[in-house]
């Protein structure tokens, strides 16, 4: 499909002009064709740890490690695995799926991603930049109708109204205060490459204290106040799109890494540039080539008897209730950024993928290369009002690809690992990385929103690198 026919396909997406159909998520799954089903059991072949360069002694230390994480209430339970050279070395359930009903965790327990879906949609992105069908230079405007006419809400007087700043006065509360709007710098419209690394000058309405932004966000129902959080599910991919480009920037594109729904943005370049909604390319091209079984959007089968239950408070916050997202049902939009579903060893096996350079068991998603980049820093001089690794780990050392945290060096950094190694997390308590240089890959399951999440990261890379031996 050539450039023009993906305008002129952008547009009818966005006019909502797209016949309403089933989602492959509705549907049972058929036999790809040369695509054998993966055989119930573990999702990589399975080795002794001595034969892949981990002790099993300490290996051992990190079950009773999170089960009094589980005594003390700070996490229902965990599915913990690690794999080393291809190999799966150590697989763990602890605790419970369903604490309240006493239901212990499993192997094939569903958890929601939340963020950790980020990654699952940028490879997604990438298969089709490597078909040349999305280019990352491109405009976003070239794919979606709107953006080529956003303006930016930049704070009077200079001050900083991003993640972590002090809460903005309204227009007109004073000398100094409030918002003007400003059109985005001629020639330097939001690029694909912006909503791969999220310095597209979108932001989360949950983060941001750009008091314009946030209530252009709640006015599109794409921030829910007070009534869910990284939620936008009940939304059309049109009006998705409708309402993002009617809402204004907090930065400029290009000058600031922040956190944001660029990714979910991205999904719907994805869509535009595919023809095919965000859930059925990646089943199509990502979740059934990798045999990744339980993936998806929504519940399907008998996934509601194993999805991962959280306790609805935050017991780091003085167990201030939470919400995580309704996933019984298809979503009107499928959420690259927060809405995904798998099982540890599914996302094990995404993660065994990109540590392989792009394949798994033989079937190739991306090139060596596009993970290479895919896998690099790409924020270096960039402003960081809270950095990729202050965000995810509480800690300095980390710059930022496309959709992952990748560390700078060897040191600097509160946790053990290498060069090179590169991770992301989820709201609810999920978390993977893979480190090259060691050949390890690691996924840690919960369903635990909490703001103490970093700690649990940087326990579990703490007794995973303190097993290595070789």
């Amino acid at each position: 499909m050539d450039r023009r026919s993906l305008l002129a396909l952008s547009a009818s997406l966005a006019a909502g002009l797209s016949p309403p159909r089933p989602t492959l998520a509705q549907q049972p799954r058929p036999a790809t064709p040369g695509v054998t089903p993966l055989p119930a059991g573990p999702p990589l072949p399975v080795a002794q740890p001595g034969e892949v360069g981990l002790s099993a002694e300490r290996l051992a230390r990190i079950r009773p490690v999170f089960e009094a994480e589980v005594a003390a209430g700070r996490l229902p339970g965990a599915v913990i695995q690690i794999a080393r050279k291809g190999r799966l070395a150590y697989s763990e359930t602890i605790g419970f799926r369903d604490r309240r009903n006493e239901a212990p965790m499993t192997p094939d327990t569903v958890f929601r991603l939340y963020s950790m879906t980020k990654p699952l949609a940028v490879v997604a992105a990438l298969i089709l930049v490597e078909e040349g069908r999305i280019g990352i230079g491109d405009p976003v405007a070239r794919y979606l109708p709107g953006f080529d006419r956003l303006q930016v809400s930049v704070p009077r007087g200079g001050g900083d109204a991003g993640a972590g700043a002090a809460p903005g006065a309204g227009p007109g509360a004073g000398p100094g205060t409030g918002y003007d709007m400003v059109p985005v710098t001629p020639g330097r419209p939001m690029l694909v490459y912006d909503l791969f690394r999220h310095t597209s000058g979108l932001v989360y309405g949950e983060l941001t204290q750009n008091a314009p932004v946030r209530e252009a966000y709640t006015r599109g129902r794409l921030f829910l106040p007070g009534e869910r959080d990284y939620d936008s599910r009940n939304l059309s991919p049109q009006e998705f799109v409708q309402a993002m480009a009617a809402a204004p920037l907090a930065r400029q594109p290009g000058t600031t890494w922040e956190y944001s729904l660029s990714i979910d943005v991205l999904g719907r370049v994805v869509e535009a540039a595919s023809g095919t909604r965000l859930e059925d390319f990646l089943e199509q091209r990502l979740f059934r080539p990798l045999r990744m079984t339980d993936a998806g959007f929504s519940l399907r089968g008998n996934q509601g008897e194993r999805l991962a239950l959280h306790s609805g408070v935050d017991p780091m916050l003085n167990n201030q209730p939470v919400t995580m997202i309704d996933v019984s049902r298809p979503p009107g939009n499928a959420s690259g950024g927060a809405g995904g579903l798998a099982t540890a060893g599914d996302y094990l096996r995404f993660a065994q993928m990109l540590a392989n350079g792009g394949q798994l068991d033989g079937t190739r998603i991306l090139s060596p290369a596009t993970v290479r980049l895919m896998a690099s820093d790409q924020i270096a001089g960039l402003a960081q009002p809270l950095s990729p690794g202050a965000l995810l780990l509480g800690s300095p050392g980390f710059g930022f690809g496309f959709g992952v945290s990748v560390r700078l060096a060897d040191g600097g950094a509160l946790v053990p690992g290498y060069q090179g190694q590169f991770m992301w997390a989820g709201w609810s308590g999920t978390y993977f990385w893979v480190d090259p240089r060691a050949e390890l890959v690691a996924v840690m399951m919960t369903a635990a929103p909490s703001v103490g999440s970093a700690a649990n990261r940087r326990l579990m890379m703490q007794l995973a690198y303190g097993a290595l031996e070789s």
